[in-house]
């Protein structure tokens, strides 16, 4: 496993943990994420506190939105394709990609 799928992994858990409590369209911090994370967690990934695990957070947010499963939000408005990780500057929001209801 690649070093960053072990990151990943460790940030994932409580990432889908504090999204799977919330309902559409209520959004959680990355800064929550890193909160949650465990002294072991930090540990595991490189990290004193939880400020110093934010890049990896919003990183793992950033590859998820490319993938198509959470919105990433600023100001109240989604984000779309063209931004880029590297052009947000100030605090952002996620949520988890509303799921579609199939009707029959």
């Amino acid at each position: 496993m690649a070093a960053n799928d072990s990151k990943n992994d460790i940030i994932a858990r409580p990432l889908w943990r504090l999204l799977d409590s919330r309902d559409w369209p209520k959004t959680i911090c990355p800064s929550e994420v890193a909160r949650a994370l465990s002294s072991s967690d930090l540990t595991r990934l490189d990290a004193g506190t939880w400020r110093d695990a934010m890049d990896d957070v919003r990183r793992l947010v950033w590859d998820l939105k490319e993938k198509g499963d959470v919105e990433v939000l600023q100001k109240g408005e989604v984000l779309g394709d063209e931004v880029g990780l590297e052009d947000i500057h100030g605090p952002i929001r996620v949520r988890a990609k509303k799921k579609e209801v199939k009707q029959d």
